[in-house]
């Protein structure tokens, strides 16, 4: 079995194509980074929104009072 490439330099100038292999791998990890960056901090923003909801939320059930303790007139 003979080495396609024999020597790290010629592996990463694949044969006068190594500019654009190598544009192609930064490009597909960048866009992945960035997807799994903004996602955690929607998630992030989401969990804040939905803790901020549920607190208004308590306190808006602590000021009314309960309408199963009211008896009909």
């Amino acid at each position: 079995m003979q080495p396609y490439f024999y020597s790290v330099s010629e592996f990463v100038a694949m044969g006068e194509h190594g500019v654009f292999v190598w544009s192609c791998w930064a490009i597909t990890v960048g866009v992945m980074l960035f997807f799994i960056i903004y996602s955690r901090r929607q998630r992030q923003a989401l969990i804040k929104q939905l803790s901020i909801q549920q607190a208004r939320q308590a306190q808006r059930a602590a000021k009314t009072p309960n309408s199963k303790t009211k008896q009909p007139s």
